[in-house]
């Protein structure tokens, strides 16, 4: 489909391993159109984060192909995918991946003054006021609570306006509560700014807020579906 923002044809994975070749994915294909979000799901060990690295251009596949925003990953070398990465995607992960050593503030307007962006302090501002961190903008990461530093991480991936934002278990460190607030500012946000969204979860609820579900069983995909 030439309209899709990221599609996966066929794609598989595998590693050596001491008995032979390990098939961590096997045959996955899809489209998404801008705008659109999947639900990546399955039990743990079922090939969902190698799939979520695959079509970030994070690792390549052992067959098949990934197109980005328009780019074949498969034919970019190392510093070509990180280019297409830093003009179109955005992440949000588990662990949150914040720099300790900068503040909120400092954190969201990182990737902001990487990509020559006019004002960064004044979008990295605005974002975390939009997260509901104004009182916060000058406080260490490290002093936040799992909760705050997860609304910094959102405001950050969000930050230059991706095509694609990826989601690892952006829920998954939180508590229920906190974990359904974050899950509300997360699509609330993807629905402003007309973001495509990936997200690999364990939660079916979270997964069931998103329009297609693709389900992994040992690395097969054995059921997508769109609500």
């Amino acid at each position: 489909m030439t309209n899709s923002i990221l599609s996966a044809q066929h794609l598989s994975k595998k590693v050596p391993s001491t008995e032979g070749q390990l098939t961590i994915l096997d045959n996955v294909s899809f489209y998404l159109a801008q705008g659109d979000s999947l639900a990546i799901i399955g039990r743990s060990g079922s090939g969902k984060s190698t799939l979520l690295g695959l079509l970030a251009g994070l690792d390549l596949p052992s067959s098949g192909e990934v197109v980005l925003a328009g780019h074949n990953l498969n034919t970019l070398d190392e510093d070509q995918r990180a280019a297409v990465r830093a003009a179109h995607v955005g992440f949000v992960f588990q662990a949150f991946l914040l720099l300790d050593s900068l503040n909120a503030l400092e954190n969201v307007m990182l990737p902001l003054e990487l990509a020559g962006h006019a004002n960064p302090k004044q979008r990295a501002s605005e974002l975390l006021i939009r997260v509901g961190l104004e009182n916060r903008l000058a406080h260490p990461v490290n002093l936040l609570s799992g909760g705050e530093q997860q609304r910094v991480a959102l405001a950050r991936a969000f930050a230059t306006q991706p095509d694609v934002l990826f989601a690892d278990e952006p829920t998954g460190n939180l508590d229920s509560q906190t974990g359904e607030s974050i899950s509300d500012l997360l699509f609330e946000i993807n629905k402003e700014l007309g973001t495509t969204l990936v997200l690999v979860t364990h939660d079916e609820k979270l997964a069931a807020r998103c329009q297609q579900h693709l389900r992994l069983e040992a690395g097969r995909q054995v059921d997508q579906t769109c609500n």
